[in-house]
């Protein structure tokens, strides 16, 4: 299927066209908040301090006076970095354990299935603190900790499904056809695993934008130079019974794109899988009618 067609079906639904817009939306921030802020996040002006929402200042200023939508702006930039490089991480992890898992010998495969079963065993969030409380805050502790975390869960759902298509005829005969193990795998197991695969990528993606604001809250992910909505959250939070409005703007960001995010991941599976497309059954032809 083109990615055209994909698009064509994701658009169709609500959810779909909430999920594109929403992760567009982001991406455009992000990428304008590169060459353009309507004010310095760095600056402050005391004269700004808790304003509310107004012009200049659309969304307020916070408790150093600086603007909360030029801070949301920044943050944007972490976000994307955060969901796009887990992503990237869990995806090779999860295809690495999951090929090895299914098409390997025997005591390979038992040996990977052993090793997933207690990466798994640790939590991820644990194993990201962890690692900063060592190696120092930083935004790539976080995108390995997450990725190689959520990787290993695609890894052992994704290793059940590759293990159930590679006993199909089509497999079969690929194989009987003289094609290698790589290319059985590029071919024809990866593209039927595909719908699966999207969904559980598109929730690790999701989780690593919680973790990371979490991790950032509680001091263990963004350090204070790099922009976050986490510690922008964390910062605010001191003064919630003062100014409420304030925490609202960061939460909900970080909801926003956590909600468009496993929405989309939803939506494309229906879009790429054959069995789950509503609105699609044609009725069959020459139903018999029976009349009681």
């Amino acid at each position: 299927m083109t990615p055209a067609r994909v698009l064509s079906r994701l658009w169709r639904t609500g959810t779909g066209r909430f999920g594109l817009v929403a992760v567009a939306v982001i991406g455009i921030v992000a990428l304008v908040s590169l060459l353009w802020t309507p004010f310095d996040p760095r600056t402050v002006d005391l004269a700004a301090r808790w304003t509310g929402p107004g012009w200049p200042h659309l969304l307020g200023g916070d408790a150093n006076g600086r603007d909360i939508l030029s801070l949301l702006m920044v943050g944007a930039r972490t976000t994307v970095l955060v969901a796009a490089g887990a992503g990237a991480v869990a995806t090779a992890v999860g295809v690495l354990l999951a090929a090895l898992g299914a098409l390997t010998a025997r005591p390979v495969r038992e040996a990977v299935a052993v090793l997933v079963d207690i990466l798994i065993a640790f939590p991820v969030l644990l194993i990201a603190m962890m690692l900063s409380a060592v190696w120092g805050a930083s935004l790539w502790i976080v995108v390995w900790s997450v990725g190689i975390g959520f990787g290993v869960n695609i890894a052992r759902v994704a290793r059940a499904e590759l293990r159930r298509v590679q006993r199909s005829d089509f497999v079969l005969a690929a194989r009987a056809s003289g094609l290698t193990t790589v290319q059985t795998l590029t071919r024809h197991l990866l593209p039927n695993v595909l719908p699966v695969f999207i969904v559980q990528l598109s929730w690790s993606m999701a989780a690593a934008v919680l973790a990371e604001a979490g991790l950032s809250y509680l001091g263990f992910g963004a350090p204070v130079t790099e922009p976050s909505w986490g510690l922008l959250l964390g910062d605010m939070q001191r003064y919630i019974s003062l100014h409420p409005l304030s925490v609202l703007w960061p939460g909900l960001a970080i909801t926003v794109t956590v909600l468009a995010l496993n929405l989309l991941g939803d939506t494309l599976r229906e879009a790429t899988d054959p069995t789950l497309r509503r609105g699609e059954a044609k009725p069959q032809a020459h139903q018999p009618v029976v009349v009681s």
